[in-house]
């Protein structure tokens, strides 16, 4: 009877060590994992310098770039996405505008110029050329991320009155959405949004609060730090002045499939 009674006690100890091994390797790997996963704090400072301003440069009428949107640089470093409503004035030749990128931070940023290389209106993007090496960003694949996973983006929402600050937001991946301009009566329907209608592209619906000065701005993965989408637009429920002063929280992002693909177009390299 004794012999059986050690047999257990052995055999349950057995078991208990069993267990601890597998709590132990438990915690060990959440460990790991944790330190793979930077901090937001980490990955803020590891693509702030990717992030430059759009303006428009006037030199005739202003020493100051007037600054339109947000970009972020890819590929080799010499270019620079954004959205395509951001860049679509024509320009001025008798007053010799031009594009400029606003680098850095502070109120004295670098300014390089920019040439417009690409452009998809579809899709609300538009790649440039940059008269610098600038660090660039590292693109996530084509394929989308699950909705509800965490996101961050880096922009300029109120301009740069004070100098160049870009800012960060985070929130999650919503939805993942067709891309259909809200419309509260049939008379509010243009041809352009009838034609999106017929065929709907999927995009990211965030919540998150962008404002107008985020357009271009890049949607990293708070997992990974990687760019999955571009910022165009916010959901408005009255006039421009509400993204401002009542934003609704919900904002829009083209996948980088799209830039990607504008990019094989324009024999570019990202």
């Amino acid at each position: 009877m004794k012999l059986v009674k050690t047999q257990s006690y052995f055999g349950l100890g057995g078991n208990v060590l069993a267990f601890l091994v597998l709590i132990f390797s438990t915690m060990s790997t959440y460990a790991q994992t944790n330190q793979l996963r930077q901090s937001l704090p980490q990955l803020i400072k590891q693509v702030q310098p990717s992030i430059v301003g759009i303006g428009l440069y006037t030199p005739l009428e202003s020493k100051n770039p007037q600054l339109l949107g947000t970009g972020f640089v890819v590929g080799n470093g010499r270019y620079v996405v954004t959205n395509y409503h951001v860049v679509a004035k024509e320009l001025e030749t008798s007053i010799v505008q031009r594009y400029v990128a606003l680098a850095g931070k502070g109120t004295q940023p670098q300014i390089y110029s920019l040439e417009i290389v690409g452009i998809d209106p579809v899709h609300d993007l538009a790649i440039l050329s940059i008269s610098s090496d600038l660090q660039p960003v590292k693109l996530a694949s084509d394929t989308f991320i699950d909705e509800g996973s965490d996101i961050f983006f880096m922009g300029f929402p109120i301009g740069a009155v004070l100098g160049l600050f870009p800012a960060t937001h985070q929130g999650i991946i919503a939805a993942v959405a067709p891309d259909i301009n809200p419309a509260r009566n049939a008379n509010e329907l243009t041809i352009q949004m009838l034609s999106r209608l017929k065929k709907p592209f999927m995009i990211y619906q965030l919540d998150a609060t962008a404002y107008p000065g985020n357009s271009g701005s890049p949607v990293f993965n708070r997992e990974t730090g990687e760019v999955i989408a571009v910022i165009n637009k916010v959901f408005v429920s009255a006039g421009k002045e509400a993204a401002l002063t009542n934003p609704s929280g919900i904002s829009y992002a083209i996948p980088v499939k799209h830039l990607r693909k504008l990019a094989k177009d324009n024999d570019i390299t990202l």
